[in-house]
């Protein structure tokens, strides 16, 4: 089985996950502190991964009257701007699905370690040089994997498709019935980051629990999944980009912000102060939110 993993894992996984994967980790680390991390900790996390983890940046996605700053944290608006009409400057990385790795089947995810003891063994199985970007996505990947949850958070790194859907029927409970929704864009362009305009009332999502899957750098298909007990709410949201860009986008508020540290990068981004107003994230496209069925308005 080993034998067949590693031909299934070579040169083509490390060059499609990893070659483009950047911008989306960066974009998955600033919704992962704002969840995870308070104080001093985030601060740590921050630096030991922007050390290796750079954003390249394109000078002409950086609109004057849109932002001067790194455009991947803009994914955060607050409920007061989630109205018809409402102009919001947003990044949403593009990926080709046809390039991302899949989730294993169970017992193929079982066959490989999934620790960050198993590191040297890890990276010498799927032939990375212990100081390559690579390797440095691998551990924190695991790194993450492995943090402690905060006060009223459960969490998982799923490795296959059985073990997210047990921990989303887990998460629900065995009766409930469930889906999962995404964002989706009903149109091809590679802008990353542009204004788009509110183009239809918002539609809100009912669920009194919902389950948020991240994608992680790997060399094949990690998903990190985790619930609350906070107050969330989601929404899907039709946008118009600025280029002609249609986005069914599926975002998530956060009732409740008091007790998150002043350091988070929503609260800069916001220009707002922990616990004054909910704050909202979009999701990128291979991100998933699984919601108890029927859940629309």
């Amino acid at each position: 089985m080993s034998g067949k993993i590693r031909r299934s894992f070579g040169n083509r996984s490390r060059k499609s996950h990893f070659g483009f994967g950047v911008a989306s980790w960066n974009l998955l680390f600033h919704i992962l502190v704002v969840l995870l991390v308070d104080g001093s900790e985030s601060r740590k996390m921050s630096e030991k991964y922007n050390n290796y983890l750079q954003l390249p940046i394109n000078n002409d996605e950086i609109k004057k009257g849109v932002c001067q700053r790194d455009p991947s944290q803009m994914i955060f608006f607050t409920l007061k701007d989630m109205k018809l009409g409402q102009k919001i400057p947003i990044y949403f990385p593009k990926k080709d699905p046809s390039s991302s790795p899949h989730l294993l089947a169970r017992y193929e995810a079982s066959s490989i370690p999934f620790s960050s003891k198993e590191l040297p063994n890890l990276l010498n199985f799927f032939s990375f040089s212990q100081d390559s970007p690579q390797a440095k996505a691998v551990e924190s990947t695991l790194s993450l994997c492995e943090i402690e949850p905060i006060k009223g958070e459960t969490k998982f790194c799923a490795t296959s498709l059985e073990s997210m859907l047990d921990f989303v029927r887990g998460a629900f409970g065995l009766e409930e019935s469930f889906s999962v929704v995404t964002t989706t864009f009903l149109t091809k362009s590679s802008t990353t980051f542009q204004n788009y305009t509110i183009f239809d009332v918002p539609k809100e999502i009912l669920a009194p629990k919902m389950v948020a899957c991240h994608t992680m750098p790997y060399p094949y298909a990690v998903y990190y999944c985790h619930y609350q007990e906070s107050e969330n709410k989601v929404y899907k949201i039709s946008l118009g980009g600025e280029n002609g860009d249609k986005v069914e986008a599926v975002a998530v508020c956060h009732m409740d912000t008091s007790h998150w540290s002043r350091d988070h990068v929503s609260f800069r981004v916001l220009r707002i102060k922990p616990g004054t107003f909910p704050v909202c994230h979009f999701f990128p496209a291979d991100h998933l939110v699984w919601v108890p069925t029927p859940s629309t308005k």
